[in-house]
């Protein structure tokens, strides 16, 4: 067997990843009501998991946040919205003003009331805006756990919405008849392909809490999708947002800031932080933002570690930029030059979502990211290259004897993989030096690649280690 047919036969099986196209538009059902009424339960029920952050405490759903959700085969968008209380102030008034959005926007409105508790002044009042809005409304009753609680709902035919729909989103009990029901109040809506090869791309806004991601997000979307407050961690659920920049749609996923380490965290934060590592996993390129104005600090590193061990594509944000003077501009460069010393192909871009300074360059650097991305390179083209790099730089000498590489292959794209193969070991220094010549060749600027061996078998029996 030639090299040509053993590297053929090794890696016969790998092919690259397509992305699924994205349909749309999908017609919105916002779900709306008093805090702790159970919505984000709710919501977890009607898309069949649990995605939407649920804590026993008023006030842990603060933004707009949309999911996917299906039933019977038809698809929909389902809106989870902040509690709406008529007479709150300070944050909570903002909070109520993004579920007010969520009413103008969506197709249908599922009003959620508790059943335990009854119509309340709160729940006249938004029952009167509602009734106002020309929406179809659906009145639910929630936690309503028996036949008994059944009777107790009917009193909620008082709020002039008709009639009130008695369902248990914990149990998830009648919550199939719920969906039934807004399934006939969902106007049909023809399913449209965004972008040419496949639908937008997903970009994912990382950083630590009161970086800016929602100012940047909202400055991104010309309006303000999602709230911003000076209190840190004010975004808990990942926050998605369909924008068009470039002439193309692009889905910005605004996620909760990363406080600290998995192990210390708790309650809705502990949620929060794996519902940020999902909207990772599901995204092509991430957008790590740092307070430019401060110096780097651990969580920084580590976020930007979390996006290099996910295989994503990158962009480092220095936000804050207008806050920056002389002095800072020169310590921030040695940080950069000392801390970041093993990703300098990150694509940076100085920036401040407060004022809009240089957003217009983040389309430029995500575009080349994910092109940086999804190359591949020929496979006649690696070898020539290494095999000029190794004449000119021969690999360690390992136990007496100098491994060689064999031949090489891209083995699959998103992020860039190579494969050499070898008759020994590389030292991880001499794959250090290999992974920064391609990048010098063929760039790969803000993206991973990941150069990997795999040592030819002896050929009197056993198999040497792989790599």
């Amino acid at each position: 067997m030639t090299t040509g047919d053993w590297v053929e036969a090794e890696f016969d099986d790998l092919e690259i990843t397509e992305h699924d196209a994205d349909s749309g538009p999908l017609p919105v059902v916002a779900i709306v009501g008093r805090p702790n009424v159970g919505k984000s339960t709710l919501v977890n029920r009607i898309i069949g998991r649990r995605e939407a952050v649920v804590e026993d405490v008023p006030g842990v759903t603060r933004d707009r946040v949309t999911y996917d959700a299906n039933w019977r085969g038809r698809r929909f968008t389902v809106v989870d919205t902040g509690g709406w209380d008529p007479d709150a102030t300070g944050m909570n008034l903002r909070i109520a003003e993004q579920a007010q959005v969520a009413v103008e926007l969506a197709d249908v409105i599922v009003f959620v009331v508790d059943a335990t508790v009854g119509a309340t002044d709160a729940d006249e009042i938004v029952g009167s805006v509602l009734r106002q809005s020309g929406k179809p409304v659906i009145l639910t009753a929630n936690k309503v756990d028996n036949q008994q609680m059944e009777l107790e709902a009917a009193g909620l035919w008082s709020l002039g919405l008709g009639e009130p729909y008695p369902v248990s989103a914990l149990h998830g009990r009648s919550s199939g008849d719920l969906l039934d029901v807004v399934l006939d109040a969902l106007p049909e809506t023809p399913e449209l392909k965004f972008g040419e090869e496949g639908g937008p791309h997903r970009v994912a806004l990382l950083g630590k809490p009161n970086v800016g991601k929602s100012s940047l997000l909202n400055k991104l979307a010309g309006e303000e999708r999602v709230l911003v407050d000076p209190m840190a961690g004010t975004t808990r659920d990942p926050v998605d947002e369909l924008i068009e920049l470039g002439g193309k749609p692009w889905r910005f996923v605004d996620t909760a800031g990363i406080r600290r380490r998995d192990r210390e965290l708790q309650g809705a934060d502990f949620y929060a932080a794996m519902r940020t590592r999902a909207a990772l996993e599901k995204a092509e390129v991430a957008i790590v933002l740092i307070d430019a104005s401060e110096p780097l600090t651990e969580q920084d590193l580590r976020i930007i570690g979390l996006v290099i061990e996910s295989g994503r594509a990158m962009v480092v944000a220095f936000n804050k930029w207008d806050l920056v003077d002389e002095d800072r501009r020169y310590y921030l460069e040695r940080e950069i030059d000392r801390q970041l010393v093993r990703t300098p192909w990150a694509l940076r871009v100085n920036i401040s979502a407060k004022t809009g300074r240089h957003v217009d360059r983040l389309v430029p650097a995500l575009e080349k990211a994910l092109d940086s991305w999804s190359t591949r390179v020929p496979t006649a083209r690696l070898n020539a290259f290494l095999t000029e790099l190794v004449q000119a730089t021969p690999p360690p000498v390992r136990g007496g004897k100098q491994p060689k590489i064999l031949f090489a292959t891209q083995a699959s794209t998103e992020p860039p993989k190579f494969v050499l193969f070898t008759s020994g070991w590389l030292e991880e220094t001499y794959r250090r030096f290999i992974e920064r010549r391609l990048r010098e060749e063929f760039g790969f600027a803000g993206s991973p690649i990941e150069v990997t061996m795999k040592i030819r078998e002896k050929r009197k029996g056993g198999a040497a280690p792989k790599k």
